[in-house]
């Protein structure tokens, strides 16, 4: 039974600075994770943020069911670009046949 994506097919590699917190001077984040497998789409779409307002997305990756990119965090695309963390899905079914994975759309 399959429980996590293939890695075969998380074919990019992309950069994640987890986000922290918002401070005097600006957002923190933690220590970047490099060479994150992931699977990066760059089609634009419309997303709605955390914050209700209706946004369009630049790129949704998926990823490991374990990375830790919560909303907010600064993520270096495969092509370079460094986009923002909006929605963050944790997909997963227990006792099914499909692999978990966590998919991130990125503004």
């Amino acid at each position: 039974m399959v429980t996590r994506v293939p890695a075969v097919l998380l074919r990019h590699r992309i950069r994640i600075e987890p986000y922290l917190a918002d401070t005097a001077y600006g957002p923190r984040y933690g220590s970047a994770v490099e060479n994150v497998p992931a699977l990066v789409d760059t089609s634009p779409r419309m997303v709605r943020a955390p914050d209700g307002r209706e946004v369009n997305a630049a790129a949704t990756f998926i990823a490991g069911p374990d990375i830790d990119c919560p909303p907010g965090s600064r993520i270096t695309l495969h092509d370079g670009r460094t986009a923002t963390a909006l929605t963050v899905a944790h997909h997963t079914a227990p006792g099914l046949p499909v692999p978990a994975c966590t998919e991130v759309t990125c503004e």
